[in-house]
């Protein structure tokens, strides 16, 4: 027993995390958990607005025993606050991350994104590549607008033989007709198929987020109305001179088996 305990002792202070609430230089709370030991790794969720809790509660005991990882709910998500003045502008969620960085004390980490937190590691590294060592990124975008053109045949080619309405109106926009058809493979218990390889893995998913009482869906319902995120991103890649890790998923129609294509990093490993 007593050469157990320095074990039980170590497993213990691996295990804690440290809860932190950094208020951002234009008052919001930031909701931040700190855990594990190793290169210091932000993780920047997609969504926009899914939050850090799935991560953490899915894959935290993998990526802990390597990086300290740093899990943060963005402003408007999930336990963090909303800004009071609404911006939620590509240079104000860069702030944040910086302002994240130095009350933690770190000089440099690297990023983990996922899916539209694609977007947000290029903004950040394009403007502070002195402090982002690499990018680790699990099947991000890049263009919002690529995204969709990708998806939307699928998604049509589930609802049937006879396309519906806002597969064919070439008069709406991209994103319109996305929205229209995403809200039909709702309605027939569908859309699950875009992501999960089945639907018990949605209702787990989906169970992450019941973990947590009122849950902030601010930065959810207007990040797409932000402008600056329809960009394309993937431009900016040959100008990244970064280590990259970009993982892809062959059967992922959230972002499009392909849309990995769109990456141009300099130094980027495909798997």
């Amino acid at each position: 027993m007593r050469r157990l305990l320095p074990l039980l002792v170590l497993a213990a202070c691996a295990a804690r995390a440290e809860v932190r609430h950094i208020k951002t230089s234009d008052g919001v709370d930031l909701f931040v958990t700190v855990r594990g030991h190793g290169t210091p790794c932000l993780y920047l969720h997609g969504g926009p607005g899914s939050g850090s809790h799935w991560l953490e509660k899915f894959s935290g005991e993998m990526l802990e025993r390597n990086f300290q990882m740093i899990y943060l709910d963005q402003r408007g998500t999930s336990r963090s606050t909303s800004p009071p003045n609404g911006d939620y502008s590509m240079d104000r969620m860069v702030r944040d991350f910086e302002e994240v960085r130095v009350a933690l004390g770190i000089r440099q980490w690297l990023t983990l994104g996922h899916s539209f937190g694609g977007i947000l590691q290029v903004g950040y590294a394009q403007r502070h590549p002195e402090v982002v060592q690499g990018l680790l990124m699990i099947n991000c975008g890049l263009n919002i607008n690529a995204i969709a053109a990708e998806v939307l045949p699928h998604a049509c080619s589930m609802l049937g033989a006879v396309p519906p309405r806002p597969c064919t109106d070439e008069s709406a926009r991209l994103i319109e007709r996305v929205s229209a058809v995403f809200g039909l493979l709702r309605d027939r218990d569908l859309f699950w198929k875009l992501g999960y390889a089945s639907l018990d893995k949605k209702k787990l998913m989906d169970a992450t987020f019941d973990d947590l009482p009122d849950w902030n869906k601010d930065f959810e319902s207007k990040a797409l109305g932000v402008k600056e995120y329809w960009q394309d991103y993937a431009q900016f890649t040959p100008f990244i001179s970064a280590p990259v890790l970009f993982f892809y998923g062959r059967s992922d129609w959230m972002v499009g088996p392909t849309h990995y294509k769109h990456a141009r990093f300099p130094h980027m490993l495909l798997w």
